[in-house]
């Protein structure tokens, strides 16, 4: 945590000074992108009091210099100025402005702290810092072990989870019991086939994980959202292309566990056979579930590319993951999957068009 002594500047003064910080710390970024590129949400710590320690030397902004310090432990926010102003510092390795804030009850928050920016890093090419005031960017609630605010640095205005709470983020916190209210909150927008699934035991550590707060239907889901959890479940779970009889089992645990929704067998058990078309050949008597391989075969093939290597590494059930991951996904699938009257890979490869 960063602490700054001075206790006198106005809330306008602290904003100002936080992005003139900000617009610093991206100009250092387009000056030493590599050095960014290397750093996480601890040591992006030490690159923001450094940047408020040189803006402290400007003119306008002398009323903080020599305040900002740095404290050790586990405290919200990670930066407190002028004692009524913090700053919580988050980053990421990806090209979403999305992350998990702290818990709803904000047990280690700087008892003086009334206001908060949240200074965001995103570390991948090209490098870019984002600050804002933290309600504004607080979209919804996800439960790890206990409930989390969820961070989104794009989130419009009047989109917060408060916005939709009808209520502020102040009254909220200094509720007593923010959770309660969260629950009762999400209550009131379940539809049928909706649940909750945490109730509103606090458990003490948290898990960086998240998954929505209520538990779905997949009856009740929406036929894109139907879509592109189907087209997730065969590029992260080939086996459910195999005979064995456990083959949803892993994928059930892992849609309600991320997506916070019960699957049931239909985009991947359907019965009948089907014909298949492609480019190269056509194929006929396959089993049903065919044809949702062949109607997302581009999804498949982008979320095959986009998940990260150890998601992978633990859905394949493999010891590592091949650049060509198509072409592994492929002979995975051809080495867990028969067909009566066809090479598994020779169709996979017609549908993918791989020569």
């Amino acid at each position: 945590m960063i602490i700054s002594s001075n206790r006198s500047p106005s809330f306008q003064e602290f904003k100002n000074f936080i992005e003139a910080a900000t617009y610093r710390l991206n100009e250092d970024a387009l000056k030493r992108s590599a050095y960014y590129l290397k750093r996480n949400a601890q040591l992006l710590e030490d690159d923001v009091k450094e940047a408020l320690e040189i803006t402290a030397e400007e003119i306008e902004y002398k009323i903080f210099k020599g305040t900002i310090k740095k404290i050790s432990g586990q405290r919200f926010p990670d930066i407190v100025a002028g004692k009524y102003y913090g700053i919580e510092v988050k980053s990421s390795k990806d090209e979403k402005w999305i992350t998990l804030g702290g818990s709803v009850n904000e047990s280690t928050r700087v008892e003086c702290v009334e206001r908060i920016f949240l200074m965001f890093g995103k570390l991948i090419e090209p490098v870019e810092f984002r600050s804002r005031p933290y309600e504004e960017c607080l979209s919804e609630v996800v439960v790890t072990h206990y409930p989390r605010y969820k961070i989104d640095m794009n989130l419009s205005k009047g989109n917060t989870i408060f916005d939709k709470m009808k209520t502020t983020y102040d009254d909220l916190r200094l509720s007593g019991d923010p959770a309660i209210k969260i629950v009762e909150y999400y209550k009131g927008q379940l539809r049928k086939g909706e649940s909750l699934w945490w109730t509103g035991k606090a458990v003490d550590n948290e898990s960086i994980e998240q998954v929505p707060i209520k538990v779905r239907l997949w009856s009740v889901l929406s036929t894109d959202e139907k879509g592109q959890l189907t087209s997730i479940g065969f590029a992260l779970f080939p086996d459910l292309l195999s005979k064995s009889k456990n083959k949803y089992e892993r994928f059930s645990l892992w849609l309600v566990a991320n997506y916070g929704v019960v699957p049931n067998r239909d985009p991947f058990s359907a019965g009948g056979v089907v014909t298949i078309e492609t480019a190269k050949a056509s194929f006929d008597k396959l089993p049903h579930v065919w044809v949702n391989i062949s109607k997302y075969k581009n999804e498949i093939i982008l979320n095959i590319l986009k998940s990260e290597e150890s998601v992978l590494l633990e859905t394949w059930g493999v010891n590592e993951i091949s650049k060509d991951r198509i072409s592994q996904w492929i002979d995975i699938v051809a080495n867990l999957c028969v067909l009566e009257n066809y090479e598994v890979r020779d169709v996979l490869n017609a549908i993918f068009n791989i020569a």
